[in-house]
């Protein structure tokens, strides 16, 4: 690890991957007795998503889950590309960094567990809540004060938007 800080990748960054279960969620699942799986996210963490969207900035969904009812609430929000069964998360992201030619250094992905790690020293900026496990902890460079489901996502997002000179912008110009 690079003994640059955080605080200076923001300015650089111009994509965000999120995992989706531990991050955009706060990990556990509520199962029906129809076996659905239920997951809760923060609608503050959905504020900051559609903010990005809407600022010009690529937000990608890396997750091995394959809940559809996420697919479309993040659908809902403008996310632009969304990945749901995605076991080997470094091809996923290597086919995204293909498709949209993005710079790995300019790019910020959050996530919470093991499967994580592998991705992660792949970008410039990896981060996590504050909740997730050690070994993601080790190779984050940002640790958030929040948990997941619980405003990590839009702790990162609007600390990128903030030092860009883009948090608020497009929402206040609605409505000038």
């Amino acid at each position: 690890m690079d003994s640059k800080s955080y605080k200076e990748y923001l300015k650089d960054i111009t994509a965000f991957i999120f995992d989706v279960d531990g991050v955009l969620t706060d990990s556990s699942v509520l199962v029906t007795s129809e076996g659905e799986m239920l997951r809760k996210m923060s609608t503050r963490d959905g504020f900051a998503l559609k903010t990005a969207v809407d600022t010009g900035f690529l937000i990608c969904i890396i997750s091995g889950g394959k809940n559809e009812g996420v697919r479309k609430r993040l659908k809902g929000l403008g996310v632009q590309e969304i990945s749901l069964g995605a076991h080997d998360k470094v091809s996923n992201l290597n086919a995204l960094f293909a498709k949209h030619q993005i710079n790995p250094e300019n790019v910020v992905y959050m996530g919470d567990d093991i499967p994580d790690t592998p991705p992660m020293k792949l970008v410039g900026l990896p981060c996590c809540p504050q909740d997730a496990v050690p070994e993601v902890k080790a190779v984050s460079k940002y640790i958030s004060h929040k948990n997941g489901g619980d405003g990590a996502v839009r702790d990162i997002i609007e600390q990128v938007l903030k030092v860009q000179g883009h948090w608020l912008k497009v929402f206040d110009a609605k409505y000038d």
